[in-house]
């Protein structure tokens, strides 16, 4: 899943496509152009060339200032544009064989720019010799690993769940629902006190998959943990899958009047605005947004997050964390061995810490030196407990399937495809192979 640059929406990426576009849109695009073609042509001085989106560039910029600190006569330019320009051209450099040392990565499948469609055409460097990669948990390996080879370094991972407002819940005399059942009867109780209990911003296409992708972990993965390996082999489909549950509870919610009026005419702004102001009691939203919620609230302690959940077993909860996006060597980087090492200082647990805390991620290891936003302290238990699964289109096999979920969510609450139609359309688009 894309973000604000999965992504992710609104302070950092989380994901790949899919989530907002920071970073000024056309105008800032333009303006950054000739940075990154300055990147394409050779480079003989032995300067490390670092080239990642717009929401990279303060972890970037703050690690490597710390690791220059040590060696000063190394020589390092980095640049920084929107998700779209960098994909368009590193991608070409990177075929041309003139890409630069380091570069923005997305973990999974699915773009252009992933771990792996670059690891397929042998164009990244494996990382699998550096301690860090040892401490990668296994239910993310198709996150950062293809074929055994580690290529992908990303400092965590973003959560989906409910951002919420505290008054408005104790006002209303709720508390945070830890089963389906429990959030259906919170919501009617929110509903019956005029609030809305769901805030929508389906205007805003990426926001459309984030109720489902909440959901889809429970309704799937609890049950077959392999679904994904079973829809690559061609023996599992969307339709007819625990996909079709997860659809049909998106669509009880919306049935119940539990969505703010007209969910697709609603942007991501209106409806941080309506949690952030307590008209609207919570949204499902990715957790790399919390920076959003809080600038809109009147005090950002009025708001916490909690898991959303999507079956009745609150001990046994699934969750979708999506591995952030991050930065992989090029294999034909001119300076492999200093771009490795400075990946490697990268991997360090204190700076693994600065990173995920710039870009409001859980870190993928932790020690005692880790401090993590407290509002996220809920979904630990279960991230510890094996029971997160990336961002759903970190498993997809190309470009086709995101847009399509979008399309199929919104057509849905429009009331002009029904779920079997929605998963249909997705499963056409899954068999489109890159």
């Amino acid at each position: 899943m894309s973000t604000v640059s999965r992504s992710l929406p609104g302070p950092g990426t989380v994901g790949r496509r899919g989530f907002l576009r920071a970073g000024g849109g056309v105008a800032a695009a333009a303006a950054l152009a000739p940075l990154l073609t300055a990147c394409s042509g050779s480079d003989r001085s032995g300067t490390v060339r670092i080239v990642g989106v717009a929401d990279q560039q303060k972890p970037i910029e703050e690690l490597l200032a710390l690791y220059r600190r040590g060696r000063p006569d190394d020589d390092f330019s980095t640049s920084f544009a929107p998700t779209d320009q960098v994909q368009t051209v590193v991608r070409t450099q990177l075929a041309g064989g003139n890409a630069p040392d380091v570069h923005v990565l997305f973990p999974g499948s699915g773009s252009a720019m992933s771990m792996v469609e670059l690891a397929k055409a042998g164009l990244l460097a494996d990382l699998g010799g550096q301690a860090w990669t040892r401490d990668i948990p296994a239910n993310f390996d198709a996150a950062y690993r293809r074929e055994g080879k580690t290529y992908l370094y990303s400092a965590g991972s973003s959560v989906i769940g409910a951002v919420y407002n505290k008054k408005t819940f104790a006002e209303a005399g709720v508390r945070p629902p830890r089963t389906w059942s429990q959030l259906l009867d919170v919501c009617a109780r929110l509903k019956a006190r005029g609030i809305v209990p769901i805030a929508l911003g389906a205007g805003t296409p990426w926001v459309t998959q984030l109720i489902t992708y909440a959901l889809v972990p429970d309704a799937v993965y609890a049950k077959d943990p392999r679904f994904d390996d079973e829809m690559a082999a061609g023996r599992a489909n969307f339709r007819g899958s625990g996909w079709a549950d997860a659809m049909r509870k998106y669509q009880e919610l919306q049935r119940r009047g539990f969505f703010n009026a007209n969910p697709n005419g609603t942007t991501f702004e209106q409806q941080t605005s309506l949690v952030a102001t307590g008209k609207a009691a919570m949204a499902v939203q990715v957790s790399a947004v919390l920076t959003n919620y809080r600038q809109a609230a009147q005090s950002p302690d009025d708001l916490g997050m909690f898991p959303f959940p999507g079956g009745d077993d609150a001990e046994r909860q699934w969750i979708p964390a999506g591995i952030v996006v991050g930065l992989g060597v090029s294999a034909r980087a001119r300076n492999a061995a200093r771009a490795k090492a400075f990946v490697e200082f990268l991997g360090r647990q204190e700076n693994i810490n600065r990173w995920a805390t710039a870009v409001s991620a859980i870190p993928f290891t932790r020690d005692a030196s880790t401090r993590i936003d407290p509002v996220l302290a809920g979904f630990l238990p279960i991230i510890d407990g094996g029971r997160a699964v990336p961002f759903m289109d970190q498993r997809w096999p190309n470009a086709e399937v995101q847009p399509a979920h979008f399309a199929a969510v919104q057509d849905l609450l429009a009331g002009t495809t029904d779920v079997d139609g929605a998963l249909g359309r997705m499963d056409e688009a899954y068999g489109k192979r890159s």
